[in-house]
């Protein structure tokens, strides 16, 4: 991986500290749902307390469309950001201009204050030169520790760290080490387990991952194109018909690159996805012309299991079925935990990532127990898509 500064690097004693976080966390009536982000992101902010910088958190919060949305107000947040740091968190009614500098002026060493929303500004997403400097002049040091955030070229993720010394927050730093370990210089054989609904929303993951995997797990409704596309009747399940040429040409080049392909064989069907719908298993050449596939059975989970058995990394993003319905929790499930317990032994470095791959590891209650897994959804799938990071490029250009 191409070099980037840390905290390591700068010292901040004294300094006024812009870092860019991500507080963009699920709200429900008022109240956070999900305290993750923040979490993640505290010891980063801790730490620059620690050491004596003055601390500006900016942050966005949902998509205001560049116009002051009271609901959107990052002053919410402020409470429980301060009881998760154990201190005191100073807010300022604007991110730039007067009142954002009338909050940055009276900081003591140690103390942090955190900005309204970047996006009730026009020129957050449009990356502009002057709401560029308005925000720079806040600070002396630029710290990303977004990394959620890192596929978007906006102000507070490309442009300041053009314009000021950047380095990246442990989080980022953690994030990119861990990242690095799966697919940029990883132990082999590697596994890449990818499920999901759609192949159509995955086509540049799977086409990058074929040549960059030793072995390429597809699950989920995806799964069903690819078995469709090789002559296999799906019954009603989800599946993208008009996509089984691209899936052919997918297989083939995984097939001249070597990489093994993984499909179930044999499933879970079910006349309805419901939780608790009356379910059987079925090879998968036998899937009944009025039932769907929910799940992968329990061949598949063994097959799936003794592969990851002789592998050294595995990157996942997807479920393999319908996890959020039981009984069709049980294949995800079941391969989570195999991984879990590989990275225990020390045999596999496991790095997931994605809302529903999240969400399906919690549920299987695996969720501390991989090496790593990465909480951004949209800038985890570009990063295993292949796709240069305005974020991250933006810190490596500052090393």
């Amino acid at each position: 991986m191409p070099a980037f500064k840390t905290l390591d690097t700068v010292a901040v004693a004294g300094k006024r500290v812009l870092i860019r976080v991500d507080l963009n966390v699920p709200m429900e009536g008022g109240k956070i749902t999900d305290m993750t982000r923040i979490e993640r992101v505290a010891p980063t902010i801790a730490e620059l307390a620690d050491k004596g910088a003055k601390v500006v958190v900016l942050s966005h919060f949902g998509r205001p469309g560049g116009k002051a949305v009271p609901e959107m107000s990052l002053k919410a947040l402020v409470e429980p950001l301060a009881a998760t740091l154990r201190k005191p968190v100073a807010f300022a009614e604007d991110c730039v201009g007067p009142l954002a500098q009338q909050a940055v002026a009276p900081l003591k060493n140690g103390d942090v204050v955190l900005l309204e929303n970047l996006r009730f500004h026009k020129g957050e997403e449009k990356n502009e030169a002057a709401f560029i400097e308005q925000l720079s002049v806040l600070g002396d040091i630029y710290v990303n520790d977004a990394f959620s955030c890192a596929h978007r070229a906006h102000a507070s993720t490309e442009g300041l760290a053009n314009r000021m010394p950047a380095v990246a927050g442990r989080l980022m730093q953690a994030e990119l080490e861990a990242l690095d370990k799966a697919l940029g210089n990883p132990k082999r054989p590697v596994a890449a387990l990818v499920g999901g609904a759609k192949v159509s929303t995955k086509l540049e993951l799977l086409g990058n991952l074929v040549g960059k995997v030793d072995r390429l797990i597809i699950g989920g409704g995806m799964a069903n194109t690819f078995l469709h596309a090789q002559g296999i009747n799906v019954g009603k399940s989800l599946c993208e018909k008009d996509l089984a040429g691209t899936a052919r040409d997918i297989l083939a080049k995984a097939e001249a690159a070597r990489c093994k392909v993984l499909l179930p064989v044999d499933a879970a069907v079910a006349a309805e996805l419901k939780a608790g719908a009356a379910s059987r298993t079925v090879d998968i050449a036998a899937v009944p012309d009025d039932q769907m596939i929910l799940d992968i059975g329990p061949k598949s989970i063994a097959a799936l299991a003794a592969e990851l058995a002789d592998c050294a990394t595995l990157v996942w993003n997807g479920p393999l079925g319908a996890f959020e319905a039981a009984p069709f929790d049980a294949g995800t499930s079941a391969i989570a935990r195999e991984a879990a317990s590989l990275t225990a032994a020390g045999k596999l470095v496991s790095v997931a990532g994605g809302g529903d791959t999240v969400a399906a590891l919690a549920h299987a209650g695996v969720e501390d127990k991989f090496s790593y897994v990465s909480t951004a959804g949209g800038a985890f799938l570009e990063w295993m898509e292949g796709k240069e990071l305005p974020g991250v490029a933006a810190l490596i250009r500052a090393a």
